[in-house]
């Protein structure tokens, strides 16, 4: 979901507000929480989760062109953390995600986005998950 998208969301859910009034609302939140992060403070939204910063230590990196040794310096990052109502009720009786992939389009010139449905990847690795969704791509072309 895109911020657009979570705009139109909320202006949906309450018409009473105009778009550009949810828009602004939305704007603040996020400025508030960029402003306090800035500051170095922890900001919670409870059943949600936490938004906070981490230091980042110096050290020594690589070029990638030329292998040579470089040293990075240390800096700050933004850092999410879940928090416990959020993640149960992602995990509550996951269903079947929908992924995206790029499928051929019928006449060969270019592609499409499309999206097929598969098993949630709860216990698989990375590869049995990606081989899942390739069937499942092609389990859709042949129906």
């Amino acid at each position: 979901m895109t911020k657009s998208q979570l705009i139109e969301a909320i202006a949906r859910k309450a018409p009473h507000l105009s778009k550009k009034d949810v828009e602004a609302v939305v704007n603040l939140v996020f400025d508030s929480i960029r402003r306090a992060m800035r500051r170095g403070e922890r900001v919670e939204i409870r059943g949600f989760g936490s938004f906070t910063v981490r230091e980042r230590s110096a050290r020594v990196g690589r070029n990638p062109k030329t292998g040579e040794r470089v040293m990075v310096p240390s800096r700050r990052a933004p850092f999410f953390t879940v928090g416990k109502d959020l993640r149960e009720r992602v995990n509550r009786g996951a269903p079947a995600r929908m992924e995206g992939a790029a499928v051929a389009s019928p006449d060969g010139y270019g592609a499409t986005w499309e999206t097929v449905e598969t098993p949630a990847p709860a216990e698989r690795s990375h590869r049995e998950h990606r081989e899942a969704v390739y069937a499942a791509i092609h389990a859709k072309e042949k129906a």
